[in-house]
């Protein structure tokens, strides 16, 4: 019988991808979905950057190139680095990556070993729990209050330290309550980090959109010496609506870059060619089309939250970034709908699917079991309907 190594036969299926795939299936045969699962824009990749693309296969720049991200595109990653967030690096200090997820990947791989401890706020991105796990480290749910905004507060991080702790992962805008951290709480967080002596991966890939009067802020920014200490994770797929082209990075301390290069060498060698050549072109021109999401973005936020707000036992706390939002439904736990009795949010999930037809993704993968999470990235239309049939549903 085949063995599998238990470091691979631990891990869970993505619970986004999950139900992206069953509303595709659904959708295959005939059937009218509305998807609230899927975390990438729906805005088309810009112009100039499909044509850059494009002319790279028509230029013959479909070789391999160099394993750490074209010389001239960590360059770019560079300036931008410097222009808005800045942060000073240099271009052997920038790892080019499959998409930001690789990125993380990477960096959790190259610092964490069997026994350590990586932290990162509750609820938490999918991936986190896995990825520490692949690598043999425990993953320590950091909590935070749905009263709070789900802002993840210094002193909860502190309560959560162990002798073991090693990696902490920060994530604002995050996914999936688009809870934005302050200044405050980032130069609170930062001086734990150094009196602790612990590392920082920070997740920034929903850097450019947020909302209202919140601001993004890098926990590189606050000190000399938490910058040391931070190896901050980006990419283009959700600022330039690039998902599919799959280019992310990392940067960060010269030591650990270097690192993580050595084990992408090994493991995928560069990211696609093509794309680079894509992502330097986005980089290099108009910034202003994650400012034009942005701000469609928040008027779906809007109405969004509105609209859940009116409905019977649903409670929403309002995010200040991202695309998400994360509602509590557990009021409906206990009741019966079309003869299915919800009990958890992947129980009201798939019936939300068979019955209603709307595809959400449930919270216990996101480590919280009384909320489920809606995507508003797609049209006016796809939320009016959508909303209307969960309405409709739980009432």
């Amino acid at each position: 019988m085949t063995r599998i190594a238990s470091r691979v036969a631990s891990l869970a299926d993505s619970a986004t991808l999950a139900m992206t795939e069953r509303a595709r299936q659904l959708k295959a045969q005939g059937v009218d979905v509305v998807s609230f699962g899927a975390g990438e824009p729906d805005w088309d990749t810009p112009d100039h950057v499909k044509e850059a693309g494009i002319e790279a296969i028509r230029a013959g720049k479909t070789k391999y190139v160099a394993s750490n991200g074209l010389p001239e595109l960590r360059e770019a990653i560079v300036a931008k680095l410097e222009k808005e967030n800045g942060l000073s690096y240099k271009p052997s200090q920038i790892l080019v990556s499959t998409g930001a997820k690789h990125a993380i990947f990477n960096v959790v791989m190259t610092l964490c070993e069997e026994g350590d401890e990586v932290l990162a706020p509750s609820p938490y991105w999918v991936s986190y729990p896995d990825q520490a796990a692949a690598c043999g480290a425990r993953f320590v749910p950091v909590p935070t209050r749905e009263t709070d905004g789900f802002r993840v507060r210094p002193e909860a991080i502190e309560r959560a330290l162990t002798p073991k702790s090693r990696l902490l992962i920060l994530n604002s805008p995050s996914n999936p309550t688009g809870a934005v951290c302050t200044r405050e709480d980032l130069e609170a967080i930062a001086q734990i980090v150094v009196e602790r002596d612990l590392l920082v991966l920070s997740d920034e890939i929903y850097e450019n959109l947020v909302f209202g009067s919140a601001r993004h802020w890098s926990i590189a920014q606050m000190s000399r010496e938490t910058f040391e200490r931070t190896i901050v994770v980006n990419g283009l797929s959700k600022s330039f609506a690039m998902t599919g082209w799959r280019i992310g990075y990392a940067a960060g301390p010269k030591e650990i870059i270097d690192a993580a290069g050595r084990l992408q060498a090994q493991s995928t060698s560069n990211a696609t060619s093509i794309s680079q050549y894509a992502a330097l072109a986005a980089l290099r021109g108009d910034r202003s089309f994650a400012q034009r999401m942005a701000r469609e973005y928040e008027t779906r936020r809007d109405f969004v939250c509105g609209r859940l707000k009116e409905m019977n036992g649903v409670s929403c706390v309002r995010p200040d970034g991202a695309f998400y939002v994360f509602p509590n439904v557990s009021q409906a736990y206990g009741r019966t709908f079309g003869g299915v009795k919800v009990t958890s949010s992947k129980t009201l999930a798939e019936a939300l699917l068979d019955q209603a037809h709307v595809a959400v993704v449930p919270g216990d993968a996101f480590g919280s079991d009384a909320h489920i999470r809606l995507s508003f990235a797609t049209s006016m239309e796809s939320l009016k309907k959508g909303l209307d049939r969960i309405q409709a549903f739980l009432a």
